[in-house]
């Protein structure tokens, strides 16, 4: 019994997709919910895996074509078995064991394969199911380099191009390599560069003493993992400091839409994280109801499914506030752009050691810089200033936050 197979139904925000990678070819046999294909649009990556036992008979949509929202993709015979597919029977011995070799490759792990011309067979999966990753690949070159010296086993002719790939370049050589941008990535350069000419941008600067913090944390660390099974880390204290500061300047938390102002009663808050696909914002919802537990938890959460390219659109639809940190890459100050239609961002950066006059006195303090962007149609110097300067102080003094003071 033929059966299509259809692309997922695409949110209104989503106009169409690219079809990335086909796990499977015509006359290959697959089990039910094995991944079929992936399908990468400019926010996620879609998989599209089999309702039922069958074999790929035809693929309608071939790697790189555009795909609408439903769109048929492929037919496959539901039922069937390989030996009974036509294009299974008409295909000779050798390319149906070698399928048979060809494991299960994340998105991840074949673009990084293909990237580096590794042949797919060579790498050894660690996944469930015998399914290469990401890190897969990256040990698999790490050991590859490590025998570099070796002399190079006798490869079939499929195997030329990774020979190619790592062929040492001579001085004088002026190597150039072109790589489409991926959707992701051109949907967020189109974002920015919207963000720069809608937008009357500002940033405004200040520091924290990260002291109080950062003893805090130290102090509580040990028993707050082992009660809550999470680390506690510095964002979730920014996140309940952002809160409410947010509640205190609505203005902040507010967005434009057309001629009016639209002023959230809730916060949602975006937290930047960075993928191999590029920069994605998942956001936490409701963290007004959140503790710092839950905070940190979801974050974990949203960090894990980024780096898989499993975060759905839903996750990252929506957000009143977003907060940046550069600081984990070792940024001392930068001036993050806006992700609209928010009217403003903060900007995390590394804590470095710096002397400061405490009392008339020297000392040597932890020290992050700041930095909020806002969106000067909106917000005034004095309401910006004051929003990140609530934020300064809470974080000082964590206990204000608990007093609410």
């Amino acid at each position: 019994m033929a059966t299509e197979i259809k692309a997922p139904t695409f949110p209104e925000s989503v106009a169409d997709g690219i079809v990335a990678t086909w796990h499977k070819k015509p006359g290959e046999q697959f089990r039910r919910d094995e991944l079929l294909v992936d399908i990468e649009t400019d926010k996620v990556v879609l998989e599209v895996v089999a309702p039922v036992d069958g074999v790929l008979s035809e693929i309608l949509k071939p790697e790189g074509e555009v795909v609408l929202s439903s769109e048929v993709v492929g037919i496959f015979e539901e039922g069937a078995s390989a030996g009974t597919a036509p294009a299974a029977s008409e295909a000779p011995v050798v390319s149906s064991e070698a399928a048979q070799e060809e494991p299960i490759l994340s998105p991840a792990a074949r673009r990084m394969a293909d990237e580096k011309g590794i042949n797919h067979a060579a790498i050894a999966g660690t996944g469930k199911g015998g399914r290469v990753t990401k890190e897969d690949v990256v040990r698999h070159v790490e050991e590859s380099g490590q025998a570099v010296s070796a002399p190079a086993p006798v490869a079939p002719a499929a195997s030329a191009p990774q020979v190619a790939a790592t062929a040492p370049v001579f001085s004088g050589e002026r190597v150039e390599k072109r790589v489409p941008m991926t959707r992701l990535r051109a949907r967020v350069a189109e974002r920015l560069v919207q963000a720069q000419q809608n937008a009357a941008m500002l940033t405004t600067f200040n520091e924290i003493n990260m002291k109080p913090v950062m003893e805090l944390r130290s102090q509580y660390k040990d028993i707050f993992e082992k009660r809550h099974g999470v680390r506690l880390g510095f964002m979730s204290f920014f996140v309940k400091a952002c809160v409410e500061a947010l509640r205190r300047h609505p203005a902040v938390n507010a967005s434009i839409d057309g001629t009016d102002i639209v002023y959230h009663g809730y916060q949602d808050i975006g937290v930047a994280v960075s993928s191999d696909r590029g920069l994605v914002v998942p956001v936490l919802r409701d963290t007004e109801e959140m503790s710092l537990a839950d905070i940190e938890a979801k974050i974990r959460e949203y960090g894990k499914k980024a780096m898989d390219g499993k975060l759905g659109i839903d996750e990252m639809t929506g957000g009143t506030f977003t907060i940046s940190n550069g600081g984990v890459f070792g940024s001392l100050l930068s001036t993050p752009i806006l992700n609209p239609p928010q009217s403003a961002i903060l900007g995390m950066h590394k804590i470095q050691d710096r002397p400061m006059a405490v009392n008339g006195k020297v000392e040597i303090l932890p020290m992050m810089y700041l930095a909020l962007s806002y969106d000067h149609r909106l917000l005034d110097g004095k309401e910006a200033v004051t929003f990140l300067v609530t934020v300064k102080e809470l974080l000082e003094d964590p206990a204000r936050m608990l007093l609410d003071v």
